[in-house]
C-alpha cells in the first residue's frame, strides 16, 4: 500500500505517504484497531527517514485517522466509517423458506462430532512428518486399502486399492472422467432423463456434450441408449435419481451387454446406495463387470457434503489417465483429511454412522409418507423405500402444477418439481399431474409433518 508513496519525488514523499495512509483507512484496507508498525520499523521497511514517518503519523492522528498513546504505539482510529469488505456466502440454500423439502441434503446435525474429533486427535498424534508432504494423487494407501475392504463388504464391488482414486466428491469424479473421455476422443455421454441437473454442466466443462436417454419402470431404456450412438453413460442403478427406481436384474444385465458390445463405459453413481429400508441394498453394478463400469461414491449423504471427500474406482485401462488428470487438477486430496477418514473407517466408526443415519432416515421417510396420506389423500409415492427423497404424485385436483408451485412459494414452502430434473422439457411440464421430488433427510419428523401441513394450507387457498 505504501511503497508507491515511498518512491515519490523527495519533496512530495511526505504528502504521498499521508495520502496513502488516509486512502487505506477510508477503503477499509486498514481497519479500526489495526496496530501500525513503529515509525522506526516502517521507515526502515520503506527506505525513508524516520522523521518523515513520524510527521505522517502525527498529521493523521491530528485528523482522527490514527490514535496513539505514550508507549502504546500507533493504531488505526475508529472515527472513519469505512466500507468494510464483505465476503458473500454463495452456498446453495432456500432463503426464507418456512419448510424446505428440496432434496440432496442430509441431516448435518447427525455429523458424529465426538467420534470425528477423537479420530482427528489420533491422526495428529500418529501421523509421520513425511506424510504431510504432497500425497500420492490417487490418495493415501491406508485410505484406499480401508475403502477397498469397506466397498467390497458393503456394496459388493471388485475393489482393488490400486484402482481407487480419492476425489473431492462425486462432482470431481464426474469431471475427471469427462476430461479423460474427451482426451480419448469421446464427444458425447449419455445421461438418465430425468436425472441429475448438474451432469450437462460438468461434462460441458470437459468439452463433452450430454445425450438424454429416457427411463422406464426398470431403469435406463437400453434400446434408446443403443440408438443414441454414445459409448459412455452415467447411471444411478441402485436408486435412480430422481425417480427412485432400482434397476431390475434384467436391465442391469442388458446395460452391461451394451457396454461390452460397444467397448463402452458405464459410470455408476452410488450416491445413496447404503440407505435401503425395506431390505438389504442391491449390490453395485460394478461388481458384475469391473472392466466396463467406473464406480463412484462419497460421504456427502452419510457424513457431510462440506467434507468434499469421495472415491472413484475405475477400470484398469483408465487408471493412469485419471491419476494424471487428478495430479494436474490439485496434486492430490488433503493428507490429514484422508488419514482421518481412514482411521474412522478402520475403527468401525463409519459403519456405526451409516447405521445411525439409516435408522433416522427410515423414520423420516415414514413420517413424510404418513403426512402426505393425511393431508393429500390419494397421493402416490413411487420408488423403492430407500435414499433421502421420494417422488410424490398428487391427485389432479391440486393442479395445475404451475399454480400449485406458485402457491407453495408464496407460503414459504420450498419444493422441487420432477420436471426440473428433465433434460428434455416439454410444454406439458407444469400443466399436468403434480410430481414433486421431496427431500426429507434434513428434517425432523415434527418439521416434516409441519411442512406438509403448510403445503396443504397453501394448496387450499
Amino acid at each position: 500500500m505504501l511503497l508507491p508513496a515511498a518512491s515519490a519525488p523527495a519533496r512530495a514523499r511526505g504528502r504521498a505517504l499521508q495520502e496513502a495512509l488516509r486512502a487505506a483507512v477510508r477503503s477499509g484496507r486498514l481497519t479500526a484497531g489495526t496496530r501500525l508498525p513503529s515509525s522506526r520499523d516502517l521507515a526502515a521497511d520503506l527506505g525513508v527517514s524516520r522523521g518523515l514517518v513520524t510527521e505522517a503519523y502525527e498529521q493523521l492522528t491530528a485528523e482522527g485517522y490514527l490514535r496513539s498513546g505514550r508507549g502504546a504505539g500507533t493504531w488505526v482510529g475508529d472515527a472513519v466509517r469505512a466500507a468494510r469488505p464483505r465476503a458473500r456466502d454463495l452456498a446453495p440454500r432456500s432463503p426464507g423458506a418456512k419448510a424446505d423439502f428440496v432434496p440432496g441434503t442430509p441431516d448435518l446435525a447427525l455429523f458424529p462430532r465426538a467420534a470425528w474429533a477423537a479420530a482427528q486427535r489420533g491422526v495428529l498424534a500418529e501421523v509421520a512428518h513425511q506424510e504431510l508432504g504432497y500425497p500420492d494423487p490417487r490418495g493415501l494407501p491406508r485410505l484406499r486399502t480401508a475403502l477397498a475392504e469397506l466397498l467390497a463388504r458393503r456394496r459388493g464391488v471388485v475393489a482393488d486399492p490400486e484402482r481407487i482414486v480419492i476425489v473431492a466428491g462425486v462432482t470431481q469424479a464426474t469431471a475427471l472422467l469427462g476430461f479423460v473421455l474427451r482426451a480419448r476422443g469421446v464427444r458425447s455421454v449419455g445421461v438418465e432423463d430425468p436425472g441429475s441437473p448438474q451432469h450437462a454442466e460438468l461434462y460441458a466443462a470437459a468439452g463433452v456434450t450430454t445425450v438424454p436417454v429416457p427411463l422406464d419402470g426398470e431403469g435406463l431404456a437400453v434400446e434408446a441408449l443403443r440408438a443414441s450412438g454414445v459409448r459412455a453413460v452415467v447411471t444411478t442403478p441402485a436408486h435412480q435419481f430422481p425417480t427412485g427406481v432400482a434397476y431390475s436384474a434384467r436391465r442391469r444385465a442388458d446395460l452391461l451387454d451394451w457396454a461390452r458390445s460397444v467397448d463402452g463405459l458405464v459410470l455408476e453413481d452410488d450416491y445413496d446406495g447404503d440407505f435401503r429400508y425395506d431390505r438389504a441394498p442391491v449390490g453395485a453394478l460394478q461388481g458384475l463387470d469391473p472392466e466396463h463400469v467406473a464406480y463412484t461414491g462419497s460421504v456427502s449423504k452419510s457424513l457431510a457434503p462440506g467434507l468434499r471427500l469421495g472415491w472413484l474406482l475405475v477400470p484398469d485401462p483408465l487408471v493412469e489417465e485419471v491419476v494424471a488428470r487428478k495430479r494436474t487438477l490439485d496434486l492430490g486430496h488433503p493428507s490429514l483429511d484422508q488419514a482421518l477418514f481412514a482411521r474412522f473407517v478402520e475403527r468401525g466408526d463409519y459403519d456405526r454412522q451409516l447405521r445411525r443415519c439409516q435408522r433416522a432416515y427410515r423414520e423420516r421417510r415414514d413420517a413424510l409418507v404418513t403426512a402426505l396420506e393425511e393431508h393429500f389423500p390419494g397421493t402416490e409415492v413411487s420408488g423403492i423405500s430407500a435414499g433421502l427423497h421420494v417422488i410424490a404424485a398428487l391427485p389432479e385436483r391440486y393442479g395445475p402444477q404451475d399454480r400449485f408451485l406458485a402457491d407453495l412459494a408464496a407460503a414459504g414452502v420450498a419444493v422441487r418439481p420432477l420436471s426440473d430434473c428433465r433434460h428434455v422439457r416439454t410444454e406439458a411440464d407444469g400443466k399436468g399431474t403434480i410430481r414433486l421430488v421431496l427431500g426429507y433427510a434434513h428434517l425432523s419428523p415434527a418439521r416434516i409433518r409441519d411442512g406438509v401441513r403448510r403445503m396443504a394450507e397453501a394448496a387450499a387457498c
